[in-house]
């Protein structure tokens, strides 16, 4: 061998045993901040928020790490939409109705009145074009908004008294969100919104007069059943569907593997929440039959849930008027819901109505 060839040689393996040497450089750990309305350990909810970080860390392989500060540490539960978008968090957990006072689109995006219920309303959202009308809303503010978990078909609330007629509506003090609010301030009720944390002192103190919340899955931890006798079922959110805000900026950094991550996380977490909810509503109902016999279950009567759907839709045709966008999403749902409910009553609802 001649003399460069041996140099050339002790050189390259010299470089082998430095490269074998040198310890591999760890993955890059992405770290993110997520705020939520819940407070800490909250069920159901906050089992979705767990669940998703949970996923998103174990299938990036700990490249994607997502600290949760429930409502006790940032002091703002109702208050996620300006913590995201400021960028003093990169994640947020809530609710979409509670925004209507900012982004009146938004309200759309959680439920309707008398509209599509969880499986109805999935289809829309990820195969009838709600994801995109819910991105042309959320984009102009720098946010991304995705289904953060369904409750289902909620209750209609608690009430200290029965509701017999419309009169009793009038000047009702009730803790009711989003456009079922605005519903019933049609027909003559005082809605309000109060974040979760401070509902049972609200009702025990009749500040409030009634309130609804989400249904047994739910209701039961808070207490609701002893102090208000009366438990009426839903009509106003027959698939509440919560949702993740993502800061857009922040997400775009992510390389586009964890985007996915994350995205997968955050829509498993969110049908698993439904199934949850389902179970847990079921689980809880029979307790409450069983050890809370007391409670006293309500329908509306039938010319206030008539009242109640001629003042729906005469605010969504308001809405659609003010609106141009508001008239595509409230157009969108309706014909989506026209198509998606004959299928139901002739697959899901007729087999129920045959048993």
């Amino acid at each position: 061998m001649s003399k460069s060839g041996f140099v050339t040689r002790t050189l390259a393996i010299a470089t082998l045993l430095m490269v074998a040497s040198t310890p591999i450089q760890a993955a890059k750990v992405y770290r993110l901040k997520l705020a939520e309305t819940w407070p800490s350990n909250f069920p159901v909810f906050g089992d979705a928020v767990r669940n998703m970080a949970k996923m998103a860390e174990e299938m990036s392989d700990g490249r994607l790490k997502i600290r949760i500060d429930s409502k006790n540490k940032h002091k703002a539960p109702l208050g996620i939409f300006d913590l995201v978008k400021g960028g003093q968090y990169d994640m947020g957990h809530s609710a979409s109705y509670y925004w209507k006072g900012k982004v009146p689109e938004t309200l759309y995006f959680t439920t309707m009145p008398f509209g599509m219920i969880a499986p109805e309303q999935y289809g829309w959202f990820n195969h009838g074009g709600g994801q995109e009308l819910m991105d042309k809303v959320y984009s102009k503010h720098g946010l991304m908004s995705f289904p953060g978990g369904n409750t289902g078909n909620q209750m209609g609330g608690w009430f200290q008294k029965e509701i017999n007629s419309l009169d009793d509506l009038k000047g009702l003090k009730m803790r009711i969100p989003g456009f079922a609010g605005e519903v019933m301030a049609k027909l003559g009720a005082k809605p309000t919104n109060i974040p979760p944390g401070e509902l049972y002192t609200a009702l025990e103190r009749r500040t409030i007069d009634a309130l609804e919340w989400v249904g047994p899955s739910l209701d039961l931890r808070m207490g609701f059943h002893k102090i208000a006798p009366y438990y009426y079922t839903g009509w106003h959110e027959p698939a509440t569907e919560l949702q993740f805000l993502v800061n857009k900026r922040k997400f775009d950094r992510l390389p586009k593997d964890l985007q996915q991550i994350l995205k997968v996380a955050m829509k498993t977490a969110a049908y698993d929440m439904y199934i949850q909810s389902y179970n847990d509503s079921a689980v809880n109902w029979e307790k409450m039959k069983s050890d809370f016999p007391h409670i006293k279950i309500r329908t509306f009567p039938k010319e206030v849930l008539q009242a109640l759907r001629r003042a729906n839709d005469e605010l969504l045709k308001d809405n659609a008027r003010k609106s141009p966008l508001a008239k595509e999403i409230i157009q969108s749902q309706q014909e989506y819901l026209n198509k998606v409910r004959v299928w139901t009553n002739i697959s899901d609802k007729a087999y129920l109505d045959s048993l």
